[in-house]
C-alpha cells in the first residue's frame, strides 16, 4: 500500500535553476534599467532636438548635433587632445603597473601582501577633487616639489607643473594606476612558479623570461586594465579643468560647458553619444583581441 500510495502522490513542484536566476538578477536589471538605461533613453531624445527643452517652448527635430565635427573643426583639434591623453595615461599605468603587479605576485607574501594592497587602492578610499586639489599644492610654483627642489639646489630656478599636460597626466596617473595594477595582478598570480623555473633552468635571462613568458601570460590583464583606463579618461574633465587651465580643453570639459555654462543640452548629448560610439568601438575590438589571444593558449 505503501508503495501504491507513493506512487501515486504527483511529486512537488521545484523552481529550476532558470526561474532562480532571474530572482537573483531581477534587482540589479531594475537598477541598471532606473539608473543607466532611462538617463540614456533621456538623453539619446535630447540629442536630436534643436535647442534645450522649455516648457512651453515647441520641440524641433534634427541632427544637425551629430554634425558638430564637421562644422565645428575645433572639436577634432580637441578630441585628439583627448585621445592624447587617453594614450599617455594608459601607456604610463601599463609602465608603472605591469612590473608592480609582477612583484606583488612573485615577491610579497603574508602581510606585507596585504599591507602593499591597502597602500594600492587607497586613492580608492579619498574624494577626487581632494586629491586633485593636493597635487596643485605639489605642482604649483613655491609648491612642494618646487621647495624640494630648492632645498637640494638652492639656486635653480623657480620649478611649476601646475596648468601643463604633465600635470594633467600625473593627476590621472595617479587616480587610474590601481586599475591596472589590479587587473594585471590577476593574469600575474596565475602563473605557476614551475613555469618560470623551468625557463630559467633551460638558460633563459630575465628579459627574456619577461618578454615570452609573463608579459603573454599577462597580456588579457593588461588589455582589461588598458580598458579600464583609456575608456573613462577620455572622458574625464575635472583633472584637465583644475590641473590643466587653459590648456586642459578635452571632450570631458565641452561636454560639461555645454550642460552646465551654455545650457546646449542637445549638443551635449550628442558629443557624449559620439564618445559612447568610440567607447563600443574600442570594446569590440578588444574583445577580439582577447578572443584571439584566449583561443591561441
Amino acid at each position: 500500500m505503501s508503495t501504491a500510495n507513493e506512487t501515486a502522490t504527483p511529486p512537488r513542484r521545484r523552481l529550476g535553476p532558470g526561474w532562480a536566476t532571474a530572482a537573483l538578477l531581477t534587482p540589479a536589471y531594475g537598477w541598471l534599467t532606473l539608473a543607466v538605461f532611462l538617463p540614456l533613453c533621456a538623453m539619446l531624445f535630447f540629442s536630436f532636438l534643436k535647442s534645450s527643452p522649455i516648457p512651453g517652448r515647441p520641440l524641433v527635430y534634427t541632427i544637425d548635433n551629430y554634425l558638430a565635427f564637421i562644422k565645428r573643426p575645433y572639436l577634432f583639434d580637441v578630441a585628439w587632445t583627448s585621445i592624447e591623453i587617453g594614450l599617455w595615461t594608459t601607456g604610463l599605468c601599463a609602465l608603472i603597473g605591469l612590473p608592480a603587479a609582477l612583484a606583488l605576485a612573485r615577491a610579497t607574501t603574508g602581510r606585507s601582501k596585504h599591507i602593499l594592497f591597502l597602500l594600492i587602492i587607497l586613492p580608492f578610499w579619498t574624494n577626487g577633487l581632494v586629491r586633485v586639489f593636493s597635487w596643485t599644492m605639489v605642482l604649483r610654483e613655491g609648491g612642494i616639489l618646487d621647495y624640494a627642489l630648492h632645498w637640494v639646489f638652492p639656486a635653480a630656478p623657480t620649478f611649476s607643473l601646475l596648468y601643463s599636460f604633465p600635470a594633467i597626466i600625473i593627476g590621472l596617473v595617479h587616480a587610474y594606476l590601481p586599475y591596472m595594477i589590479l587587473t594585471c595582478y590577476l593574469s600575474a598570480s596565475a602563473i605557476e612558479d614551475a613555469t618560470i623555473e623551468a625557463a630559467r633552468s633551460l638558460g633563459a635571462r630575465l628579459p627574456v623570461v619577461f618578454w615570452k613568458i609573463l608579459l603573454p601570460l599577462c597580456l588579457p590583464g593588461l588589455i582589461s586594465g588598458s580598458i579600464l583606463i583609456f575608456v573613462p579618461v577620455i572622458g574625464s574633465f575635472m583633472e584637465p579643468r583644475i590641473l590643466g587651465g587653459r590648456i586642459g580643453v578635452t571632450m570631458g570639459t565641452v561636454i560639461e560647458d555645454q550642460f552646465t555654462a551654455a545650457f546646449n543640452w542637445p549638443l551635449g548629448a550628442a558629443l557624449s553619444f559620439t564618445m559612447l560610439a568610440v567607447v563600443l568601438l574600442i570594446f569590440a575590438a578588444s574583445s577580439r583581441v582577447l578572443a584571439g589571444r584566449v583561443g591561441t593558449q
